[in-house]
């Protein structure tokens, strides 16, 4: 999979357009969360950047483990498989409302493509420590990329 540069327009505006053809009806073709859910679940990657403790750190043991086990699947080039286990705070349990989870999720894209790389440059991640950009990059585009297939678009 070519992971694409989510601070670059073009990237910014396919995602956004992909994002736009899902609805409330959209169903997923894996999984357990339905389209509200997903939306939702996505947008916690970016509450970990942008909304400062909302979610608690991870304590020193787990952040070892996470940074020994899980960082290089989440930044490297690799991609996710389908049904793969999840961070506790990433699971969405309870209904969501979709259009304020799609426009939530829209308004984290387009803020994270005009800071730009060189605001994500060495920035410390909420539980693998600081980040190069090109690892940021890998670690949204991934994400959403996994998800947004998940539901078709």
């Amino acid at each position: 999979m070519a992971i694409e540069n989510v601070f670059l327009e073009e990237t910014k505006s396919k995602l956004v357009e992909r994002i736009n053809k899902l609805n409330p009806a959209s169903q997923g073709l894996w999984g357990k969360m339905n389209v509200a859910q997903m939306l939702a679940h996505c947008n916690v990657t970016y509450e970990m950047v942008y909304e400062k403790g909302k979610h608690p750190k991870p304590n020193l043991i787990a952040k070892f483990f996470i940074k020994t086990f899980v960082k290089k699947l989440v930044v490297g080039e690799s991609t996710y498989a389908k049904n793969s286990r999840t961070a506790p705070q990433f699971i969405i349990a309870n209904e969501r409302e979709f259009e304020a989870e799609k426009a939530r999720l829209i308004a984290f894209i387009e803020k994270t493509q005009a800071l730009g790389e060189k605001h994500f440059e060495g920035l410390e991640s909420h539980s693998f420590g600081p980040l190069n950009a090109k690892e940021w990059n890998n670690m949204f585009y991934k994400h959403l990329d996994h998800h947004l297939q998940q539901f078709g678009v």
